[in-house]
């Protein structure tokens, strides 16, 4: 980790943070006796499964979409995402009275593209193994003059999703370590810029499943590596590549990323349910995950975790989290 300052800044996230007030939820922080002495630790869960959409990506999505001009903010918005972000866009758009066209895979789980198309947008599909969805985007973007919102690459939604991590501290005051999911890179890389801009000791901890490894790849070999298409239940983290952006916060930032399988994965979905009565769906368990079976390394006395979100149909959860699911 260097010390440089990072294209994003604590003060970025505290402004994110005052135009979300009274418009995202402040979700959350949850506490577990049975937690805290199965990993030796004080361990402080922030709820994103409680955020609007489901998700910590209205943060993001409504820091972005608010921001924009009137002029832009009339024309419309477009998006790319496997989900969360399809959600929050969605929602964001119809909260500041506009309209949004979101794609998203054919794959995507049908909850997540039911409730996008409940929020008023219009989904285009594509093939994630074979198709740009970026491209296909940007394509939209310049046919129907409407504003592109990445899901991750792009300073106001990164600011915007590092709110979640100064509400928890905000509640809890310092801590050792802050763990959280690493998809494209957003969450983590706005979470590090606003705990290491409070309290620089604090270690900042990624976590990606073992089948997309892109940013912990790209951060030992000091640039952006591409993976294959992750195919991993973890569907929010199913990203080849780390944003050009959220990389060049995260690798002045992060104090590592640790990797865990499917079956790590689905363990801490069951812990949560049974355990924490809390739905995540698989993205959002990661960082329990790594807890649970030590990926995380030794803890400090005090740590956070980041729940990203709990978007996942009664079907899919209850199949993943049976025996041998």
């Amino acid at each position: 980790m260097t010390t440089t300052t990072p294209p994003i800044t604590l003060d970025d996230v505290r402004s994110a943070a005052a135009r979300l007030h009274g418009v995202a939820h402040r979700t959350p922080v949850l506490r577990s006796r049975t937690l805290d002495a199965l990993v030796g630790a004080e361990v402080h869960l922030k709820c994103e499964n409680f955020q609007r959409v489901g998700a910590f990506k209205f943060r993001g999505a409504y820091n972005t979409v608010s921001r924009l001009t009137p002029d832009r903010l009339s024309r419309g918005v477009v998006a790319y995402s496997s989900g969360n972000h399809a959600q929050a866009v969605a929602l964001a758009a119809r909260e500041l009275g506009t309209t949004a066209v979101v794609v998203m895979p054919e794959d995507a789980p049908p909850s997540k593209r039911a409730a996008t198309e409940g929020y008023g947008a219009e989904v285009v599909s594509y093939d994630r193994y074979t198709g740009d969805r970026a491209a296909l985007a940007e394509s939209l973007a310049t046919e129907r003059g409407l504003t592109l919102v990445p899901p991750y690459d792009h300073p106001h939604v990164i600011a915007g999703q590092g709110t979640a991590a100064l509400e928890l501290l905000e509640e809890t005051g310092e801590l050792g370590a802050l763990i959280a999911p690493v998809g494209g890179g957003g969450l983590i890389a706005g979470s590090a810029a606003a705990v290491k801009g409070l309290h620089p000791a604090t270690r900042v901890v990624g976590v990606e499943p073992e089948a997309g490894d892109d940013t912990r790849r790209s951060l030992e070999e000091g640039r952006r590596v591409t993976v294959p298409v992750p195919r991993t239940i973890a569907d929010g983290q199913a990203v080849p590549t780390p944003g050009e952006l959220t990389f060049a916060v995260n690798r002045r930032l992060l104090d590592g990323v640790v990797l865990v399988d499917d079956e790590a994965i689905k363990e801490a979905m069951r812990f949560a349910f049974t355990r924490l009565k809390i739905v995540l769906e698989p993205s959002g368990a990661t960082p329990l995950a790594a807890l649970l079976t030590g990926r995380a390394g030794p803890l400090p006395p005090r740590v956070g975790l980041i729940l990203s979100g709990g978007n996942i149909d009664a079907e899919r959860f209850a199949r993943l989290c049976a025996p041998g699911g």
